[in-house]
């Protein structure tokens, strides 16, 4: 169980705007950009300038930025705006989102900056593994335990801890282990159940 599973109450909820966007002129991929453009923007103000007040920002900007993913997927499903080009934006943009506003993690205090670096390359791999599941005919994998929306949830609640109490910042280590181990189990699990599925 992840929150992938949710992801169409979600879906849901913003569909009543969806038309709305569409006979704006609003493209999936523009979505897709600007999710990316806000996405590195947040990223270098929290390695810049890391403030407690953009780490109580973060869990809302993580929130927001799971709807601009959500719209995008629907309106390319929904309005026949599906592309190649659209595929490759969804998955390289969603990688480099990542690493730009889970790296700055490395930059605090009491931080292992390698063991983060090390939690961000396998967060990638994990949407690597998923997407590789279509090179041998099986559908995209979005197994967990710790898919796109958990780790979102993981980052948004340490970067509120650190906002609220500062002192969290000493859990850095047992946390990016943690990320570190789950994300690991995550590849394992993607890539099974595309072996399962192709089989």
């Amino acid at each position: 169980m992840t929150l992938y599973d949710i992801k169409p109450k979600f879906q849901n909820l913003l569909r009543p705007g969806l038309a709305r966007l569409q006979r704006g002129g609003v493209t999936a991929n523009q979505v897709t950009l600007l999710a990316l453009i806000l996405s590195l923007a947040m990223g270098i103000a929290l390695a810049l300038y890391p403030a407690r007040w953009l780490f109580f920002c973060l869990p809302l900007f993580l929130f927001v930025r799971m709807a601009l993913n959500a719209v995008d997927g629907m309106l390319a499903r929904e309005f026949h705006q599906k592309s190649r080009l659209g595929a490759l934006l969804n998955e390289t943009s969603d990688v480099i989102s990542d690493a730009a506003l889970y790296l700055p993690f490395a930059l605090l205090p009491f931080a292992l900056p390698w063991l983060v670096t090390i939690a961000v390359l396998l967060a990638a791999m994990t949407e690597f593994c998923g997407v590789l599941a279509q090179t041998i005919g099986a559908d995209r994998q979005y197994n967990g335990p710790l898919g796109k929306s958990d780790r979102a949830l993981v980052f948004g609640a340490y970067g509120l801890c650190i906002a609220i109490w500062p002192a969290a910042m000493a859990w850095s280590g047992w946390l990016f282990a943690a990320v570190a181990l789950l994300s690991l189990l995550t590849c394992i699990n993607r890539c099974r159940a595309a072996l399962r599925q192709q089989a």
